[in-house]
């Protein structure tokens, strides 16, 4: 992690997404702008939660680990996306850990700032209200999707999902941002099937499977099996 010391950047990130609002007056000089490289871990499981961030750029992976050390990949977020909303509300230590998945900026503001100048501050309460029910909802639509569409069509959106830039579509194996293992896991398949579904995309051109990593190669094409349905 590095903080950022450029507070126009910080202000033009407010500005394009349009929460200059959330934060009063009080607030406004404790934000903070930090920068975590791709693969870097911006929050862990079971940690204590100390800041309150808001994903401006980038895509990050959360996910959760077992006490057998298994883990399982819960979702991917791009901007705009708040990441310690409940463990504040709920004064918990970090719920899931969450993982840069390309270079990500984040604005990030100490709890002990929140709660002096905005526990009774409504735009502020409204926003962290808004994203949270959002969160609901869209975990709602993850199981849906995951119980009526098959799956070519959750491995095809999974794909879209992790290579989050156009030019970089390369998705790494141990040291990157998924496993094939994940990938069954988050979609809700065994791990012999989605190999078979992957040797039928391979077969179809639409990507290209070496040892230790799955490239992309047709990003159309998985985003028509997709029906540009993704796990976001």
């Amino acid at each position: 992690m590095k903080e950022i010391k450029d507070r126009e950047q910080l202000e033009s990130y407010l500005h394009a997404h349009q929460i200059e609002s959330v934060f009063n007056e009080p607030l406004i000089p404790h934000l903070s702008l930090y920068n975590f490289d791709q693969g870097e871990i911006i929050c862990s499981q079971g940690d204590p939660s100390e800041v309150l961030y808001v994903l401006v750029k980038g895509k990050i992976k959360i996910y959760t680990t077992s006490s057998g050390g298994k883990t399982l990949i819960l979702s991917f977020k791009t901007p705009l996306e708040v990441i310690g909303d409940i463990e504040y509300v709920q004064g918990n230590n970090i719920i899931n850990t969450v993982e840069a998945v390309s270079s990500v900026c984040m604005i990030g503001i100490h709890h002990r700032w929140l709660k002096k100048y905005g526990s009774d501050y409504s735009p502020l309460l409204q926003f962290l209200l808004k994203i949270i029910t959002r969160k609901f909802h869209l975990k709602n639509n993850s199981l849906s999707f995951n119980l009526m569409h098959p799956v070519e069509v959750r491995l095809a959106s999974y794909l879209l999902s992790v290579s989050f830039d156009e030019s970089d579509s390369l998705i790494k194996g141990p040291s990157g941002t998924v496993s094939i293992r994940d990938a069954a896991n988050f979609i809700g398949t065994s791990y012999r099937h989605l190999n078979r579904v992957i040797l039928q995309f391979c077969t179809e051109g639409l990507i290209e499977r070496n040892k230790g990593f799955i490239l992309v190669k047709d990003r159309e094409g998985l985003s028509t099996i997709s029906g540009r349905n993704i796990y976001e």
